[in-house]
């Protein structure tokens, strides 16, 4: 039997199937279990309507096997290996091996992911021959059906890990980020102001789902509950990648629980601003004191104790580009003078990143807009209970789920971030990126 094994199994790196067949060893059949479907875009700069359904490993292969991705990919691979070359030859300066070793080290996760992706497509084919010439032998298909699932597995995670090294980056995903909301201020009303109250709660409970830090800059309420505006300062691992993309308008349709507009028992609509800014260190920018117009005034608020009776509120103008933040969150005129100065350097920081090429779009501009209902993101439909995105196509029937800010948030930001992150790539090669002498992942913008 072991003679017979050996000979069957020639070359296959599968050595645990041989050592199953020689111990005797029954295993149970493992059958793959059903992938989860995830929708894929066809996306010319911005998300659209289309959607194509199908799993996750089905999606990567199709976007692995398309020929300029293939034809990036090799270009890549065969950079790696002239560059190996090259640094074995011994006439090279300093400086040129230092540019060269910066860019082995920047292809070797690429090319190492490539590598185990074939080695496995190997190992993969040989079971699969075995598998046919072992059709009598129920043992000997039952231990290698197991391993093909195993090697199957295993291939999934590695084209995912190939994928992942192709795409282009972002510089900013790791940063933290200041989160504004900010009532609408042509429709709406109450109901308007009440929705800002709960989209900004659904930051915060999403902020604690993540494990992210929450930390209040601003706080203005409204009338009956409601929230004028509010900014906070999220911090964790990478919350600018997974926030980026909630910037935008979001619409509210629904009857009024509770304010003036709910004695009219009608659906209303109502729009509110999401801005998502990323969050400079003090090296990113510097700003001229002079440069400031620092006034300031006593807190609003919905009267009684909660108004403030000294002038601790603080709005900071930047002179140069008019560009304002105010805080008044604290009693201590410091406090609020210092939050408003990581707010405005956050904007001021936003703009700079807007102006490095004549090619990005204005991220704050496209996220804020005119906040008119024609550029809303996202609905929210409290009558039909649904939240649906409008450049996806994610439709969630638990608006109050949604709303509390846990797995379907995550899940709706995941398809955002797959899609983007897909059509990054595509969008790279369309536009003649890296064949070779480029980099397989360059910096990213939230626009490009």
């Amino acid at each position: 039997m072991h003679k017979l094994v050996r000979l069957s199994l020639g070359a296959c790196t599968c050595y645990r199937v041989l050592h199953g067949v020689q111990n005797g060893a029954r295993t149970k059949l493992l059958t793959p279990k059903p992938k989860s479907p995830m929708c894929y875009l066809s996306w010319n700069g911005r998300f659209s309507l289309k959607r194509t359904y199908c799993n996750k490993s089905t999606a990567i292969v199709d976007l692995l096997q398309q020929e300029s991705v293939q034809r990036h990919l090799h270009g890549l691979v065969a950079e790696y290996h002239h560059i190996t070359q090259r640094l074995e030859n011994g006439f090279l300066d300093d400086a040129e091996r230092r540019l060269l070793n910066r860019r082995h080290v920047e292809l070797l996760p690429l090319v190492t992911a490539f590598q185990n992706t074939e080695d496995a497509v190997k190992d993969l084919k040989e079971v699969e021959a075995l598998l046919q010439s072992a059709e009598e032998d129920e043992q000997m298909v039952e231990l290698l059906t197991e391993e093909q699932a195993q090697i199957e597995k295993r291939i999934d995670g590695l084209r995912n890990e190939l994928l992942q090294s192709l795409i282009p980056i972002d510089v900013h995903d790791t940063n933290d980020v200041i989160l504004e909301v900010v009532a609408g201020r042509t429709t709406g009303g109450d109901i308007c102001q009440q929705f800002t109250r709960e989209v900004f709660d659904m930051y915060q409970s999403f902020s604690s789902y993540k494990n992210w830090e929450f930390e209040l800059l601003n706080y203005t309420p409204a009338e009956y509950g409601g929230l004028h505006h509010a900014a906070a300062r999220i911090s964790g691992d990478t919350v600018y990648k997974h926030l980026k993309y909630e910037g935008g308008t979001h619409r509210v349709q629904r009857i009024p629980e509770i304010g003036l507009s709910s004695r009219m028992e009608r659906i209303h609509t109502g729009t509110m601003t999401v801005i998502v800014l990323p969050q400079p260190s003090k090296i990113d920018i510097s700003i001229d004191p002079k440069e400031l117009r620092i006034d300031t005034f006593r807190s609003k608020g919905a009267g009684g104790q909660s108004v403030n009776t000294t002038d601790s509120a603080v709005r900071i103008t930047h002179i140069p580009t008019g560009m304002t933040a105010e805080c008044q969150q604290s009693r201590s005129q410091l406090q609020n003078r210092d939050t408003a100065m990581r707010v405005l350097r956050a904007r001021i920081y936003q703009q700079m990143l807007e102006q490095e090429g004549e090619q990005r779009h204005s991220a704050r501009r496209l996220q804020v807009g005119t906040r008119s209902q024609s550029e809303r993101i996202r609905s929210y439909n409290f009558s039909q209970n649904r939240v649906t995105d409008h450049r996806t196509g994610y439709m969630s029937r638990d608006i109050k789920e949604f709303l509390r800010g846990g797995e379907a948030l995550d899940e709706l930001i995941a398809e955002l971030m797959a899609h983007a992150d897909r059509e990054a790539l595509l969008q790279l090669l369309e536009h003649g990126g890296p064949t070779g002498e480029g980099k397989a992942r360059g910096a990213r913008t939230l626009d490009s």
